[in-house]
């Protein structure tokens, strides 16, 4: 006779403490899991609401300088994202929110026009004054034109801006400036691609939440493709 059959009922199964232990161990890692899964859920959806929130705001309190950021240009022409930046930068100008612009974007290559140099042309024939313009011709992403701007703001002893850009890129160019040791609020465009349609609106807030929460974790620039009508 084995010895497996010679136990009787009255024996201890070998196995039957193990089972307990195993199932609760499974739940525990389920309810981690899920645990991880909503706080991913609640940070993406809050970060989106910021993105969102901070869209809407129009700041136009005086400052040093408004800054525009930098998008396509077609050999000096602004793209429409462009273009609908460097008008509200021309207007914000106009109502005395700061005696000075600058433009901020370098080129890629076979350019023969920085987004800088492009965007100065532009607010020049629109009628702002020559030297009330600054063009900081480098940065081929947001962190490196706000750190290009940052840098020659505190070179002429500015310290505030304007930070003028589409509505949804307005927290990440803010948070950016912010910690590059800049004081700054935000007044981004009303018009142009990024705000036409309501599947464009969902697409930069998408966008943008995906590349802030990028930069908070890495603090490098994720600009993600911009498929908005230019």
């Amino acid at each position: 006779m084995s010895w497996a059959s010679s136990r009787t009922a009255t024996d201890p199964d070998p196995e039957a403490g193990s089972r307990p232990r195993g199932r609760a161990f499974a739940r525990w890692v389920g309810r981690l899991v899920s645990g991880a899964v909503l706080m991913v859920v609640v940070l993406v959806v809050g970060t989106a609401g910021r993105v969102w929130q901070v869209a809407r705001i129009i700041d136009e309190d005086h400052a040093d300088a408004i800054v525009i950021l930098g998008a396509a240009q077609y050999d000096g022409t602004p793209s429409s994202v462009f273009q609908a930046r460097l008008d509200q930068g021309s207007e914000l100008f106009a109502k005395g929110v700061a005696p000075l612009i600058i433009t901020v974007g370098g080129k890629r290559v076979g350019d023969n026009y920085t987004e800088a140099a492009a965007g100065r042309a532009y607010l020049h024939d629109a009628g702002v004054p020559e030297n009330r313009i600054v063009a900081v011709q480098t940065g081929s992403d947001t962190l490196q034109s706000i750190e290009a701007v940052a840098a020659e703001m505190k070179a002429r002893d500015l310290s505030s801006a304007v930070l003028v850009s589409d509505p949804w890129h307005s927290l990440r160019t803010r948070t950016m400036a912010r910690d590059a040791g800049l004081h700054v609020w935000t007044a981004p465009t009303r018009t142009g691609p990024a705000v036409y349609t309501r599947e464009s609106q969902f697409h930069g807030i998408v966008r943008e939440t995906g590349a802030l929460l990028w930069y908070q974790l890495t603090h490098f620039s994720a600009d993600f493709k911009y498929t908005a009508v230019q």
